[in-house]
């Protein structure tokens, strides 16, 4: 019986584990094309569901957590040495924040999602990605666009916000680049 429920805690340790190559999607689903844990399986879903090319939501969450199930902002330190807070509540795989998780899973029904879940975290992406083609008109493809509402929320895209932080483009340039790659090795993927 110990060695069953040891050899479960190992199973399930390696689906909280980010995967290696994380610049290799194929590496990265190869890692996770587990029974229990299939995220190619889970980014096709949704592609389906959203319109969203699994490149660009692997590329979100890449760039957003390099694939770590409870990544967090770094604490701010106070007198330059204590940890403090964190500068948000971005929690999981998708960095999303307390309130839009609410409202994703809300709008979507999903009341028992967690962030930091593969599954969940990259549903979550496509539906908001489809949101800011919805509101915004940002094309499904269009993965650097994609980003900067992700990271400005609709209303900072919206209203440019954006255009004047050159850490936020910066970011959305490595989300597209990262999609470009993603897209090429897909190709190649014996998925």
């Amino acid at each position: 019986m110990r060695a069953a429920a040891l050899l479960l805690l190992l199973a399930l340790g390696g689906c909280a584990s980010a995967p290696s190559n994380i610049n290799n999607v194929c590496a990265v689903f190869d890692q996770k094309d587990g029974w229990f844990n299939n995220w190619y399986s889970a980014a096709k879903r949704t592609e389906r569901t959203y319109g969203v090319p699994v490149p660009v939501l692997m590329a979100t969450i890449r760039v957003e957590s390099g694939y770590k199930a409870h990544a967090r902002p770094p604490r701010k330190k106070l007198l330059g040495f204590i940890p403090w807070k964190r500068p948000s509540t971005a929690y999981g795989y998708s960095q999303a924040l307390n309130g839009t998780w609410t409202q994703y899973k809300q709008e979507t029904g999903r009341w028992a999602a967690d962030r930091n879940d593969f599954s969940d975290a990259v549903d979550f992406v496509g539906w908001y990605h489809r949101q800011s083609h919805l509101r915004n008109g940002i094309a499904l493809n269009d993965a650097y666009n994609l980003y900067l509402a992700y990271y400005a929320g609709q209303a900072g895209y919206a209203q440019g916000g954006w255009k004047n932080n050159s850490h936020i483009k910066s970011a959305a340039q490595r989300a597209a680049s990262m999609a470009n790659q993603y897209a090429a090795q897909i190709r190649s993927c014996s998925l």
